[in-house]
């Protein structure tokens, strides 16, 4: 038996025992189940103040007679009856009651008087030793109702515009923290009894056990309304036990189709140019490489759109799959199931796709499959775990060993960073002299027209302004993008020809060939008031 069923029975028990009471107290039984949702109100016969204090809801406004009606419940007291039934008599008029259950009055009275919509104040990061603002969000998260409470907690990162939500359990109590435009911030310390209602909503929406003594991945979705406007955010959860409890880290996807666009990645002419000469190719390998959290997904999401044509079949393995397409056939991985991308891609490669996207090349088996796939008529898209793309060059050689066949398939490699981009308030000052001697070593050999004209004899960088409306002088975050175009100079290394297959050595030879590192791509956007130093130091 489902809820339902056991709600329709307790329902049908207590209707049963209401006609029975009616019977003893000499009243007219009425069984309100078929009307109760539709049926008018009648608004200004009874103040709401005593529909609530007596148990009693008009039914029915007097006609043609001045016949009144109402609904009373066995709570009603039988003095308010009568003296409502004798006012009614003495104005020449009539009054009838009726017994009806407990709950068909609670239906009602939530149509008379509906609860009240509560609006809590929007969550705030605090800044840099802000105990007030953290005590204050604290506040309104432990006074959000306990239905509500996770729910309010998702939409205000959103709204924030967080990529993670950090739920972790200390001693005594729960800590909030969400990672904004790639910094973490601390954002609330809540009761240690909300961590239940935290947990249960995760077990039952994102299908992780309380219990487990296991890391656990699970996966949820959410609409969100704003400003008459709905999106949908993807979530994935991760969850791990520690010494107190299941701490969990949720990552938010807001999934809109249109974002994922090349065009919105403020990317350069010689950029996007490289890359469209790359994947308008019916063959080839494309690594995408970086750490978590550098927006590779988004870059090979922004490249399959591209490639999304009626024309074309686009095959992807991802583990778990992040955004839905229209048009592309996506394929869950299951890697902790025992699944793996190599297996999967085997298996995929007999549909006869033209485009696949592997979603992270991990050991030797899916590099060589990868490979082998790239050279028999399919482009192959994928993400690698490396610092740099010189450095993944050196990594996948020590994955693979020197391959001839990689040597003709790696088509491009592209390393990523998110970098904060600084807020309209900046302020420009002098570099010091330290700051300007590391430009001028970092750019040195760059060709001139890669600095589009600017001054390294009289160098200017940007600091961040904070002002009321904006406590940290950034707003939002850009790209930062090396792209290595595989010339014949970098096949010879990948071949055997040379001997010193180092990152050093790979990086010297791109860097000759044309290529801007990621910390000279970051050194001048600051010298163009993108970003700052600092931020490019932190992410590089």
């Amino acid at each position: 038996m489902d809820e339902s069923e056991i709600q329709q029975k307790r329902r049908e028990n207590e209707e049963r025992a209401t006609a029975e009471r009616a019977r003893i107290l000499g009243l007219p039984y009425l069984d309100t189940r078929d009307f109760e949702n539709e049926i008018g109100l009648v608004p200004g016969l009874l103040e709401i103040e005593q529909m609530h204090r007596d148990f009693i809801i008009p039914l029915q406004r007097g006609g043609g007679e001045e016949h009144f009606q109402f609904m009373v419940t066995s709570q009603t007291p039988r003095s308010v009856i009568e003296q409502m039934r004798q006012k009614y008599t003495d104005e020449g008029e009539r009054a009838d009651f009726f017994l009806i259950s407990n709950s068909a009055y609670k239906v009602f009275m939530l149509r008379y008087d509906p609860p009240k919509e509560i609006h809590y104040d929007d969550i705030k990061i605090a800044g840099e030793g802000d105990s007030e603002t953290i005590a204050s969000v604290s506040r309104t998260l432990n006074m959000v109702s306990t239905e509500r409470v996770f729910d309010f907690l998702i939409e205000q990162a959103d709204k924030l515009g967080a990529s993670d939500i950090h739920i972790e359990n200390m001693r005594r109590e729960i800590r909030i923290r969400m990672r904004v435009d790639g910094i973490l911030h601390p954002v609330a310390n809540i009761d240690r009894d909300r961590y239940r209602i935290f947990m249960g909503e995760l077990s039952s929406r994102a299908n992780v056990s309380m219990a487990s003594s296991k890391p656990q991945s699970g996966h949820m979705q959410k609409d969100i309304t704003r400003d008459g406007a709905t999106h949908l955010l993807n979530i994935r959860v991760e969850t791990i036990p520690t010494m107190y409890g299941q701490d969990a880290v949720l990552r938010l996807f807001n999934f809109d189709e249109t974002l994922l666009n090349l065009d919105l990645l403020g990317l350069s002419e010689e950029e996007r140019a490289e890359i469209n000469e790359v994947i308008s190719h019916p063959r080839g390998l494309v690594l995408m490489v970086g750490p978590t959290g550098s927006g590779k997904s988004t870059t090979l999401y922004s490249i399959l759109n591209a490639l999304n044509t009626s024309d074309r079949k686009i095959i992807t393995l991802e583990d778990p799959i992040e955004y839905g397409i229209t048009g592309i056939s996506q394929i869950p991985i299951h890697t902790g199931d025992g699944g793996s991308f190599a297996e999967g891609l085997r298996s995929v490669l007999r549909l006869d796709p033209d485009v696949v996207m592997v979603g992270e090349i991990r050991d030797g088996d899916t590099a060589k499959t990868a490979i082998q796939a790239s050279i028999t008529g399919h482009l192959v898209l994928s993400s690698f775990h490396a610092n740099s793309t010189s450095a993944a060059f050196s990594r996948m050689i020590d994955l693979i060993g020197v391959n001839p066949i990689f040597s003709s398939s790696i088509r491009l490699v592209v390393a990523q960073r998110l970098v904060r981009k600084l807020s309209s308030s900046k302020r420009e000052r002098a570099a010091t002299e330290a700051e300007a001697k590391y430009v001028r070593e970092v750019l040195e050999g760059v060709a001139a027209e890669k600095l589009e004209g600017m001054n390294l004899d009289e160098i200017k960088l940007w600091d961040p302004v904070v002002t009321e409306g904006d406590q940290f002088g950034y707003s939002g975050r850009t790209v930062i993008m090396e792209q290595l175009v595989v010339s014949e100079d970098i096949q010879a290394f990948i071949r055997g020809d040379v001997t010193d297959v180092s990152t050093d050595a790979i990086e010297k030879v791109a860097k000759k060939n044309g290529m801007l590192t990621l910390e000279q791509k970051g050194v001048i956007m600051a010298l163009k008031g993108e970003t700052t130093l600092e931020e490019v130091a932190r992410v590089i």
